[in-house]
């Protein structure tokens, strides 16, 4: 189990040394997923271009890597980057987004985990379920099933990759494949607003890039989503107001607010 102090001191981790987050990520979230990062005390970099990619992991405390629009030149990029920064001990946090939904996808989420080998994995309970098992199938990049279903299936990837494995839904998963932590922060008004799954995992490279223990890490910005998610819900009248709420919700966010809000086992 993750005590609430372990949550609170990871946040005044990000806060304190501001890690630079490079993400490589899709051309729909890019600025809500900057903001994001920025509102909670990282810095953001988008960065995809093959001539670039591996010298800006070679400066990043961290690499997100985000397969929402997918082209091949942003694959080469995202190989390459993620080769990188294995090279060079960066932590990997990959969003399998939609995979499963078409061949392709499958085939580049494939590809990622063999070339990349990521440090956490954080998707939702069917792009999960997909990673695992390539004939489960996705609606696009929407969830299919509630997030307990794909907890045997996020707890055996994790086990045989070695990776951390969030699963994003009413509920969050996160597991190494033996420790289980489950948090019941958030609001449902968050699957509204596009691209929240994606903050999730930008959030959850703002941690890793912060804080050395990737489990305390990955549940911190997982335990932080929700709770911002919960407090900006009750401010907003629906999802446009809800985007602005939750990114000044991110960066005024107190430590008393995470003891009284956290809701986990």
């Amino acid at each position: 189990m993750i005590k609430t102090n372990q949550v609170t001191e990871a946040l005044l981790k990000v806060r304190t040394k501001a890690p630079l987050v490079h993400n490589i990520t899709n051309y729909v979230v890019m600025n809500n997923t900057a903001n994001a990062l920025l509102s909670i005390g990282a810095s953001p970099v988008m960065a995809h271009a093959i001539n670039e990619v591996e010298d800006m992991v070679g400066i990043a405390s961290s690499l997100v890597i985000n397969m929402g629009t997918l082209s091949d030149s942003w694959v080469k990029a995202m190989i390459l980057a993620g080769k990188k920064a294995k090279e060079k001990g960066i932590p990997v946090i990959f969003d399998p987004v939609g995979v499963g939904a078409t061949p392709y996808r499958i085939e580049v989420a494939q590809q990622i985990l063999k070339d990349c080998n990521p440090s956490v994995i954080r998707g939702n309970a069917s792009e999960i379920m997909a990673l695992y098992n390539s004939n489960a199938k996705t609606k696009g990049v929407d969830s299919t099933v509630s997030s307990n279903v794909a907890l045997d299936s996020a707890k055996l990837l994790a086990k045989s990759m070695n990776v951390i494995v969030v699963i994003s839904g009413q509920t969050d998963y996160i597991t190494d494949g033996d420790r289980v932590v489950c948090i019941h922060n958030g609001n449902t008004i968050m699957a509204k607003v596009t691209g929240m799954g994606c903050t999730a995992s930008a959030l959850c490279g703002a941690f890793a890039g912060a804080e050395e223990d990737l489990f305390v890490a990955t549940v911190s910005a997982m335990a932080i989503m929700g709770i911002a998610g919960e407090i900006a819900a009750k401010q907003s009248k629906g999802p446009g107001s809800m985007q602005i709420n939750f990114l000044d919700t991110l960066y005024s966010l107190q430590a008393d607010e995470i003891v009284n809000r956290l809701r986990h086992e």
